[in-house]
Parts: structure tokens; sequence; C-alpha cells
């Protein structure tokens, strides 16, 4: 369905006020497993153990988050609270890291984070 010439969720029933916060954490989902994946290739994996950790975090509750909104869950709004703080964690973690792949994580989450907080009211 569109709205203003613009989709609005998968389906017409979709929740379309949250349409950009599931974006967001899908977004930022997929940029905290592919960082994970690239810091595990690192000489010093060692030393982003705290790091690994927290994407891990990050990713799940993204994906959590998402999954509440698109059912229209009515925890969905506390979840989105809890996955702001864990991706403003996650970027501290991330800007800690020297590696390029790190510092655009860190700016995804923190882009997820606002959109989150947005949506926690």
């Amino acid at each position: 369905m569109t709205k203003g010439g613009r989709r609005m969720g998968v389906l017409s029933s979709s929740p379309t006020n949250m349409d950009s916060c599931i974006e967001s954490c899908l977004k930022c989902l997929r940029a905290c497993e592919e960082c994970f994946t690239a810091c595990l290739q690192d000489p010093d994996v060692q030393a982003r153990v705290k790091c690994l950790q927290s994407l891990n975090d990050c990713a799940e509750i993204c994906g959590q988050a998402a999954q509440y909104m698109s059912r229209n869950s009515s925890f969905a709004m506390n979840l989105c609270g809890v996955c702001a703080q864990v991706c403003d964690q996650c970027a501290v973690e991330c800007e800690n890291m020297q590696d390029e792949h790190c510092k655009e994580c860190a700016q995804i989450c923190r882009e997820c984070a606002q959109q989150c907080r947005n949506m926690a009211g």
C-alpha cells in the first residue's frame, strides 16, 4: 500500500508509524553482524571481547525490536527503550576500536539508538 507515494509496511495492515525505526533496527542488526565477522578476523581478537559481546547483544535486540514493532506488540515501545541503551553501549565499544568498519558500525548504532529513543517516547 502507498500513502503519499511512499510504501508503508509490507502488508496494508502494518503499523506505519514504526517503519523508519524498523528499518533502522534492521540496518543496525546487519551492521553489527558484519562488524562482528570482521572483528573475528582481526589478529587482536582477544582485545575485542567486550566489543564482540556488545555487537552480539546489539544485533539481537535490534532484531527483537523490529519483530515487536512489526507485530505492533504492546511491549514494542519498552523494548525500543532498551534497544536504544544497548545501541549506545555498542557504539561506545566500537568507537574504542580503530578499524573503519567499527567506526561505521558505531555511527549506525547511534542512528538506531536515536530512532529507538524517539519511538520509546
